[in-house]
């Protein structure tokens, strides 16, 4: 398939991959001390913003059905909320893929929730450097992301650096 040919829809479902895999790499094995780790006063912890990740992809499914709602969710234990954070891509993603109509707009779906939550992935990531944690950087046009894969298990890195 040639690049112009891909879908506004297909294209939202490929962010959804994308972040999928790049929190994936944030959230896999992180321990308490970075869960709860905070940057300073009135800064999210990560379990905070991961659960805010997981109110957007709600968020979203309930713009593409044509029910908008939004809901502050209290954080779950860290476990949990990866859990929840993998199992709202997968019902988003999971509309994205029927034939149901989209009642927002696909540009609207990506510039709202999906670019909110590419910025939260990237404080994700940002923390866990500060926590002294941080993960290896990657090559990321090199990373095996498939439409669809949207659960904990994403492929291995391609191309790693430090």
């Amino acid at each position: 398939m040639a690049p112009s040919d891909i879908s506004a829809r297909a294209l939202v479902r490929h962010a959804v991959a994308t972040i999928a895999y790049r929190a994936g790499k944030i959230v896999r094995d992180a321990p308490q001390s970075y869960v709860d780790f905070a940057a300073g006063k009135n800064c999210r912890t990560p379990v905070q913003i991961l659960t805010h990740i997981g109110d957007l992809f709600d968020w979203a499914l309930s713009m593409a059905k044509g029910q908008p709602a939004w809901h502050d969710s209290e954080p779950l234990p860290w476990p949990d909320e990866v859990q929840r954070f993998f199992d709202t891509l997968k019902r988003f993603d999971d509309y994205l893929a029927g034939s149901e109509t989209l009642h927002a707009s696909p540009e609207k779906l990506f510039q709202g929730p999906l670019a909110d939550a590419l910025n939260h992935v990237g404080q994700l990531a940002m923390l866990r450097r500060l926590a002294g944690l941080p993960i290896r950087g990657e090559n990321y046009y090199k990373a095996d992301i498939s439409t669809g894969r949207v659960g904990k298990d994403q492929a291995a890195p391609n191309f790693e650096f430090d």
